[in-house]
């Protein structure tokens, strides 16, 4: 969460040099942010960087830009603050971490959400999974910090 939380607010477009390195510094990257989907890409970035002995086993390991290959981390958890979340987006999907919730939606720190790093909110109704890392201790309390709906819902990220 600490690296997510560093790049919060960086724009696709505006810091774009700036964000292409960043997706960089674990060693590969999808490619321009501008131009590709790059939840996945921002969500691999900041597990390399906080916990590089994290395993990425198969299609994870072969994909990590495909959202839904997240299903594949760690272990299943209730949706938890740091949790990556999958959710449906038509036949592809999103990734994120969680951070909060109300009584519709999950609050998600993600990349390509509006073009950049930001928070928002996704439909609980499209949550397709929670994983927790395996090389990181389970939290001791499962839960997510209760949160205003302020902000419309998103239902397209990019």
């Amino acid at each position: 969460m600490a690296e997510a939380k560093r790049v919060l607010g960086r724009h696709e477009l505006r810091d774009n040099g700036w964000l292409r390195t960043w997706l960089r510094l674990d060693g590969k990257t999808l490619g321009d942010p501008a131009k590709l989907p790059w939840c996945g890409d921002f969500v691999e970035t900041c597990i390399k960087l906080a916990l590089p002995g994290e395993p990425f086993a198969g299609a994870l390991g072969q994909n990590p830009y495909w959202a839904r290959n997240w299903l594949r981390l760690g272990e299943s958890i209730v949706p938890t603050y740091g949790a990556v979340v999958v959710f449906s987006r038509g036949s592809g999907g999103h990734v994120g971490f969680a951070v909060g919730e109300d009584d519709t939606a999950l609050h998600v720190l993600g990349g390509n959400q509006s073009n950049a790093v930001t928070v928002a909110r996704l439909a609980k109704s499209r949550l397709l999974g929670a994983r927790w890392p395996a090389t990181h201790p389970r939290p001791a309390k499962i839960n997510l910090p209760r949160m205003t709906r302020d902000g419309k819902l998103s239902t397209n990220e990019a």
